[in-house]
């Protein structure tokens, strides 16, 4: 029985015997129950499975979000995760704290922002090796970019190459041991009566927090909801996380925005939903054929990136060259595919 709860004897003596359970919806890599125990206490059971992935990858995936949620229970004041109360670590299930999630609010985005702060903000230098650094683009991705220009007869300033290359060393995560969540879209957030909650951490990762932060700006390039946020509440986010961020550390965060922004828009993959990530080149697709992730399709996820890149580096020391670069493969875009649709608002964004 595939779907039937993998609860054992272990488990039962640890957390207490189930009497009731319901399968929810999930990715095909996991199975998740939500479960009433014999003291009539709720719980979620997830199980990571191997399914569209080797064995091994799944090892991973459980220990990472394991990992990922232990270090997120640091929290000082509010929880930014649910606790882990037991594992079955050769099943790949974990059993975890139930959280009552309020449903839609009318304005999501500063307390998703103040949590994803208190997120990074809880692990540092010492963790190093608790987690898997964030991978960022490489030098296959930037050749891609430059590659997209060339097929779409778009005229690549000399200084971009040079630019790229010294964006791939700035994003070098080594430095840097925020707590990332490596996935921090819409149905990966909870609204509880004690704030945002962040649950699946399977690609949990340490690394630079602006990278997650650029979600807001770049819209949301891991997730198959791609939205767009509009000045003014971008502003306010972005002030909301750095003001938490800055209260908790004591110091600005590090990095420069536009470099994570131009590191999203580079990595085709961004472009697809994980399971079809590293299995092809994702952007040299984009000239024959617009695929969709979602409702959204790839050329309206590019043309959004372009404009978010080619808008915040016309005054940028070491992106301007890719900033023209962006603007002119934006218009190109628009100029071949004149119907593609802006993203969504960010008040658009789907309910669970």
């Amino acid at each position: 029985m595939l779907n039937r709860l993998p609860f054992d004897e272990a488990l039962c003596s640890t957390v207490g015997v189930p009497k009731w359970s319901k399968l929810l919806d999930s990715s095909p890599r996991s199975r998740v129950w939500r479960v009433r125990l014999a003291d009539r206490s709720l719980v979620i059971v997830k199980q990571i499975t191997g399914e569209g992935d080797a064995s091994a990858d799944a090892d991973m995936r459980f220990a990472r979000e394991v990992a990922g949620l232990r270090l997120a229970r640091r929290a000082i004041g509010p929880a930014v995760a649910p606790a882990v109360l037991a594992t079955d670590v050769p099943a790949r299930v974990m059993v975890l704290e139930h959280l009552d999630d309020l449903g839609k609010t009318d304005d999501w985005m500063p307390g998703y922002a103040e949590s994803l702060a208190r997120l990074h903000a809880l692990t540092g230098p010492a963790d190093a090796g608790a987690l898997p650094a964030w991978s960022g683009p490489t030098t296959a991705d930037a050749e891609s970019f430059l590659t997209l220009a060339h097929t779409l007869d778009v005229p690549v300033p000399s200084a971009v190459l040079d630019e790229l290359t010294a964006l791939l060393d700035r994003l070098d995560p080594t430095p840097h041991h925020a707590l990332l969540h490596g996935d921090p879209c819409p149905g990966n957030d909870l609204r509880t009566t004690d704030g945002v909650r962040f649950v699946d951490f399977e690609r949990a990762s340490l690394g630079n927090g602006l990278v997650e932060l650029a979600y807001f700006r770049i819209g949301f390039p891991t997730c198959w909801c791609a939205m767009s946020v509009t000045a003014a509440p971008l502003a306010e986010v972005e002030d909301i996380y750095r003001t938490t961020w800055r209260g908790l550390t004591g110091r600005d965060v590090p990095g420069d925005l536009a470099d994570a922004c131009a590191g999203w828009l580079i990595q085709g993959d961004a472009l697809v939903e994980r399971a079809h990530r590293g299995t092809v080149d994702q952007l040299a697709r984009v000239p024959t054929e617009d695929f969709e992730w979602g409702y959204i399709s790839a050329r309206e996820r590019l043309v959004h990136r372009l404009g978010v890149v080619a808008d915040m580096t016309l005054d940028h020391d070491h992106l301007h060259a890719v900033g023209r670069l962006s603007s002119a493969l934006a218009v190109r875009l628009l100029e071949c595919w004149p119907k593609l649709r802006p993203l969504p608002a960010h008040d658009t964004r789907p309910w669970y």
